[in-house]
């Protein structure tokens, strides 16, 4: 089973204990305790989601905040123990998908864990560098919108929506071109190869399973 990943960056031990206690059956948790540690593992670690406290050592949450929004848009709550308007508005700017103030019920803190990343998955992908936006039809690496065609967008999206599968060219050229293309299989590989020169450091994911056809790796 692939668990989807919740970066907590929170300097008290007991807090980053008791979410992880409630999150760590459904997801795989990855701890750091000041908001160095948190943007290195940030970009080690490519998490679905972050939990941010506002107060840390050496980097605070504001600075760390930033500093993500530069390169991914990974959904971010952040923790406080102030409850004022300005905060919220302030870290709402910064690009903070939710807000919760201690003290906290930790289920209601995995409630709203559990609904945006669930929002997440059916209005976005998001891993690394790399983030799509479906309704938009849109690929961005590092913030960035790339310059894809119909025919590429579609390959990208079925590998994506079916990651950890390996597809076969057969497969792929029946979806993405349809059943009624009369091309070649090598037509797949064609594509794939352009797709992988776009999606730069982002076409490491799209992996070769060699006498089958493809693969989208988010587990590298």
């Amino acid at each position: 089973m692939i668990f989807m990943k919740i970066l907590i960056i929170e300097d008290e031990e007991r807090m980053r204990r008791l979410i992880k206690d409630y999150l760590k059956r459904e997801y795989e948790i990855v701890e750091a305790r000041d908001g160095k540690e948190g943007l290195d593992l940030f970009k080690r670690e490519n998490p679905h989601l972050i939990i941010l406290d506002v107060m840390l050592p050496i980097y605070d949450g504001w600075t760390v905040c930033r500093n993500i929004r530069k390169e991914s848009n990974v959904p971010i709550i952040m923790l406080t123990a102030r409850s004022e308007e300005w905060d919220e508005l302030f870290g709402f700017e910064l690009g903070v998908n939710d807000y919760v103030t201690k003290p906290f019920r930790p289920k209601i803190l995995v409630a709203r864990i559990n609904s945006i990343l669930k929002r997440q998955d059916k209005d976005n992908f998001e891993y690394g560098p790399l983030s799509i936006d479906y309704k938009g039809h849109r690929v961005f690496l590092y913030g960035e919108e790339l310059t894809l065609s119909k025919t590429e967008y579609n390959l990208l999206t079925y590998l994506v929506k079916n990651k950890e599968l390996a597809l076969s060219r057969e497969q792929i050229l029946n979806v993405v071109w349809g059943y009624d293309y009369y091309g070649d299989e090598r037509t797949v590989d064609t594509h794939i190869k352009r797709l992988r020169s776009k999606l730069k450091e982002g076409g490491k994911y799209i992996k070769t399973v060699r006498g089958i056809g493809y693969r989208f790796e988010v587990q590298l």
